[in-house]
């Protein structure tokens, strides 16, 4: 069926902006997911000098302004930044003012809510449990990759579907560092804040918010459910 521009269906600019916001999201959680689960493992499973202020660094982009973050960014990883340099001389990867750079600064602002949702499903492991791998003989390693990973599933997945929301909800990060260009950056957020600066694109705006919801909905959704799953058959009656 072809696509028409009208109030019911999806125009061919809507279903584009739609799915560079899915690719962003999808790449900030897929790229992000490794280090999060690092920095979980990190906060959960270990006790050093300094790990409250490496808590703190980790949960910064949830306290500082999201037009910080963007700049800081922009200081960092833009093509003469020393990131951004390093980046594009060793492996061709431009991040200013491409999607990439997007999806970067999507990942960053919901890191701290990954690690955090990983970071709770790892402290509810019983430590017993790994212990007694231990005593089987099982490596560190081993004990990693048979037990504790497969019963911190649910918060892995818990957190990457927080940060995909949130990552699809990433504005003021995202306009500062990559600009709000169509086709290469505009993800929702900043297709919807386009759109309110011109007259007459009510209907256009109502259409992408309510998608906007509906995604960000869904995702939160399914967190909720597997959050409820993990905590045990009980769980949903008495919540």
């Amino acid at each position: 069926m072809a696509i028409r521009d009208n109030h019911a269906m999806l125009s061919a600019e809507e279903i584009s902006i739609i799915l560079l916001s899915l690719k962003v999201a999808a790449a900030s959680v897929i790229f992000s997911l490794p280090l999060a689960l690092a920095a979980a493992l990190l906060l959960a499973r270990t006790q050093f000098r300094g790990k409250t202020l490496v808590d703190a660094l980790i949960h910064l982009p949830l306290v500082l302004p999201p037009v910080v973050i963007g700049y800081f960014l922009l200081l960092a990883f833009g093509r003469q930044g020393l990131l951004g340099g390093f980046f594009e001389r060793v492996f061709g990867l431009v991040f200013a003012f491409r999607w990439t750079g997007a999806a970067l600064a999507a990942g960053i602002m919901g890191f701290p809510l990954m690690v955090r949702a990983i970071r709770l499903g790892l402290e509810a492991i019983d430590p017993r449990l790994e212990a007694a791998a231990r005593t089987l003989g099982a490596g560190r390693w081993r004990v990693l990759a048979s037990v504790t990973l497969p019963l911190a599933l649910p918060g892995i997945i818990m957190g990457a579907l927080l940060a995909f929301a949130r990552s699809l909800g990433e504005f003021g990060a995202t306009i500062t560092f990559v600009s709000n260009i169509p086709g290469e950056t505009q993800t929702l957020p900043l297709a919807i804040y386009n759109l309110t600066q011109s007259p007459g694109g009510d209907s256009a705006i109502l259409k992408l918010c309510a998608i906007s919801v509906l995604l960000s909905v869904a995702a939160l959704v399914v967190s909720e459910w597997l959050n409820r799953r993990s905590r045990g058959p009980g769980a949903s009656t008495l919540a």
